[in-house]
C-alpha cells in the first residue's frame, strides 16, 4: 500500500519510501465562494477543491486537473488524466487515491446543509 509522506520525513532517515499523490479529477462545477472552489470528481468521489492556482489559465466544467491536498495544481489533458487513473488502478492504488480525496473539503451539498443549520 502506498504510504504518504509526513511532515519531517526524509528519504535519508526513513527506510520506507513515501510518495505524495497528485490525483487527476474532473471539474463538475464551479462554486461561487471566496475560496475559489470547484466541485471535482475523482474515481466517483466528489469534493470541493481550491482552483485559485489554475484560474489564470481559465477553468470550466469538464476540465481535468491534478489535485494535491485540496488544491488543483494544474490543468491536464483528458487523455493524460485517464492514463494516470489507469496507472493508479494497475498499481492497486485506487483506494489510496480515494482516501486522499476524502480528506479534502466537503462537497457543496454538505456545505449548504451546514450553512442552512447556522442561525
Amino acid at each position: 500500500m502506498l504510504q504518504l509522506a509526513q511532515p519531517g520525513d526524509s528519504p535519508a532517515t526513513n527506510s520506507e519510501s513515501h510518495m505524495c499523490l497528485a490525483i487527476p479529477g474532473q471539474v463538475v462545477s464551479l462554486v461561487d465562494d471566496p475560496v475559489h472552489g470547484a466541485l471535482v470528481e475523482v474515481v466517483g468521489v466528489r469534493r470541493r477543491v481550491d482552483i485559485s492556482l489554475v484560474e489564470p489559465e481559465g477553468i470550466a466544467s469538464g476540465d481535468w486537473v491534478l489535485i494535491h491536498v485540496g488544491f488543483a495544481l494544474s490543468k491536464i489533458r483528458e487523455e493524460d488524466a485517464h492514463d494516470q487513473l489507469r496507472m493508479l488502478s494497475a498499481l492497486g492504488e485506487t483506494d489510496a487515491a480515494v482516501q486522499e480525496v476524502q480528506g479534502y473539503f466537503e462537497d457543496t451539498a454538505d456545505l449548504r446543509a451546514k450553512e442552512d443549520s447556522y442561525p
